[in-house]
C-alpha cells in the first residue's frame, strides 16, 4: 500500500502521456492491421525503444522475446505481440516501497545526485508526506555550498511544517551531518532527511565527500542510512546511466527516483535503468506540484504507457 494519500493513477497516467505518445501509440501505429509481424517490423520497433531510451540491452530482450513468443504462437495480433512486451518489461522493471513504520528512529534518508535535478524539491515534498503520516521529521540542510539551495528548504520545511536543521556557518556538510543527528536522537526524531551538494558524478574530490557523510553518520547513529536515494532527471536520458553507474561505485544506493518525467517523452529510461543497475524506482515527479510525487508502481507504469483511453 502506498505511503502516500495522494497517490493518484490518473496522475502518473497524465505524467507518463509524452512517454505514451512517443512509445505504445508509436509501436501501435507500427503493428496494427499487419498480417504477419516481420523482421522489418520488429527493427520499426526496436528503434522506437531505443529512442524512449529503453537502452539497447533492454531493447534487445523484449525483441527477443518477441521473437520467441511469435515462434510458438501462432497468434500475431497486436495484442498479443503488446502481452509479450508487458511481460517483459514487468520483468525487468524492479520496485520498492518506502517505509512509513520504523522502529529504529530516527529513519535516515539521504538524498544525492546532480545539480538541478530536483533533489531539493524532493526532500520538501516527501517531508509534507511523512509530516502529514504524523511523523515527526527533520530536514538536514547538508548543501553547505549553495546557500540558494538552504533558502529553498526553509521554504519547504515552513509549507510542510517540519523542522529544519540549517546551520550557516558550517562549511564542511560532514560537521553539519554530526549535529544534525545528535539533535534529532536527543528529539527523538522519527525521520531525518539530508539534502546533499549536488555533485558533478565525474568530479571525484566531490564524491569522496559523500563517503565522509556516510561514515560521519554510521558513527553518530550506529548504522548506515537506512535509505540512499539517488535522484535522476529523467530528461538527462543515457546521462542517467553514467550518473547511477558513478554513484554506486562510492555508495550503496537503495533506490531511484525519477523526477520530471511528465516533461520528457523519454520515460523508457526507468527500463533502462532497472535492467543494468538492478535498483529499485521508489518515486517518481509527475507534475510541479506538491501531489506530484508519487510512490512508483511498476504495473501502474506499464498499464499508463499501454493504456488506450
Amino acid at each position: 500500500m502506498s505511503i502516500f494519500k495522494n497517490f493518484s493513477f490518473n496522475k502518473i497516467k497524465a505524467g507518463l502521456e509524452k512517454t505514451k505518445e512517443k512509445f505504445f501509440n508509436k509501436i501501435t501505429e507500427t503493428i496494427t492491421g499487419k498480417a504477419n509481424i516481420d523482421e522489418t517490423t520488429l527493427e520499426k520497433i526496436e528503434e522506437i525503444l531505443i529512442s524512449a531510451d529503453v537502452g539497447v540491452e533492454s531493447t534487445e530482450l523484449i525483441i527477443d522475446n518477441i521473437r520467441k513468443e511469435l515462434k510458438k504462437n501462432t497468434d500475431r495480433s497486436t495484442e498479443n505481440v503488446i502481452k509479450s512486451m508487458k511481460v517483459t518489461i514487468s520483468n525487468l522493471i524492479i520496485e520498492g516501497n518506502l517505509l512509513k513504520d520504523f522502529n529504529d528512529k530516527p529513519y535516515i534518508i539521504l538524498i544525492v545526485g546532480v545539480n538541478g535535478v530536483g533533489k531539493t524539491t524532493t526532500i520538501g515534498k516527501l517531508a509534507n508526506y511523512y509530516n502529514e503520516l504524523g511523523k515527526k521529521v527533520l530536514i538536514v540542510a547538508g548543501d553547505t555550498f549553495r546557500a540558494a539551495a538552504n533558502e529553498q528548504l526553509e521554504i519547504w520545511s515552513k509549507r510542510a511544517g517540519v523542522e529544519i536543521f540549517n546551520n550557516n556557518k558550517a562549511s564542511d556538510p560532514s560537521s553539519v551531518v554530526y549535529d544534525s543527528l545528535a539533535l534529532a536522537l536527543k528529539n527523538n526524531f522519527d525521520i531525518v532527511l539530508i539534502d546533499t551538494a549536488g555533485r558533478l558524478h565525474n568530479k571525484s574530490n566531490l564524491m569522496k565527500e559523500l563517503e565522509k557523510i556516510n561514515r560521519v553518520i554510521n558513527k553518530v547513529a550506529n548504522k548506515n542510512p537506512d535509505e540512499t536515494l539517488l535522484v535522476i532527471d529523467a530528461n538527462t536520458g543515457q546521462n542517467a546511466v553514467l550518473q547511477v553507474q558513478e554513484f554506486s561505485k562510492i555508495m550503496h544506493l537503495t533506490g531511484l527516483i525519477i523526477t520530471k518525467i511528465d516533461g520528457t517523452a523519454k520515460g523508457g529510461i526507468i527500463i533502462n535503468l532497472c535492467q543494468r543497475f538492478k535498483i529499485p524506482v521508489k518515486l517518481i515527479g509527475v507534475g510541479e506540484g506538491i501531489d506530484d510525487l508519487q510512490e512508483f508502481d511498476k504495473n501502474l507504469f506499464i498499464e499508463s504507457l499501454f493504456n488506450k483511453n
